[in-house]
């Protein structure tokens, strides 16, 4: 397979309450599935970004003994709901995870930040041979700060591949 020089494709989606939030990232000027000849996406990295809706620059706190948090994922179906790695359909995922102290008027006790599904950990990336991926959020409890973005950048390339191999890599992930 011919391979392309990388390059980056961007998306976001706002957090609204604990509804599951989607945003399509359309794929169709990259991937095709020719006659002859296809083209395939191969996702090398993913870099996930969280900022609180007023400005990247302002923090991201939870002020209470719930813990508050925001999951995220990157597929090759639309969901309606997060998905276990066992899906066929699933390419990425992972969360942030804040606490704090109810007793306290500070800020965050602490945080984690997961990435639990990471395409940079295969010996290949992650190819993908569809016209859309979807990056999905959702959250649990309450980020006292308010709603936050939630911005994934995605290092790609373009692979040459037979018509065969790219409509059964297609059909895989549908």
């Amino acid at each position: 397979m011919a391979k392309s020089d990388s390059f980056f494709i961007r998306a976001k989606a706002l957090t609204n309450g604990a509804n599951f939030v989607t945003s399509e990232i359309d794929l169709g000027s990259f991937v095709n599935l020719g006659v002859s000849k296809s083209t395939l996406l191969r996702v090398l990295n993913i870099s996930i970004q969280y900022a609180d809706e007023s400005g990247a620059d302002k923090p991201i706190y939870a002020n209470t003994a719930t813990p508050a948090k925001v999951g995220w994922q990157l597929t090759t179906q639309t969901q309606s709901d997060l998905v276990f790695a066992d899906d066929k359909s699933l390419v990425s995922s992972g969360c942030l995870q804040l606490w704090g102290d109810p007793n306290s008027t500070a800020h965050s006790l602490g945080a984690t930040e997961t990435i639990d599904m990471n395409p940079q950990t295969w010996k290949n990336g992650y190819l993908v041979g569809v016209d859309s991926m979807f990056f999905s959020i959702d959250s649990v409890g309450t980020v006292a700060s308010g709603e936050l973005y939630v911005s994934i950048v995605i290092e790609c390339t373009l692979e040459t591949a037979t018509q065969a191999s790219a409509t059964a890599l297609a059909l895989s992930q549908q």
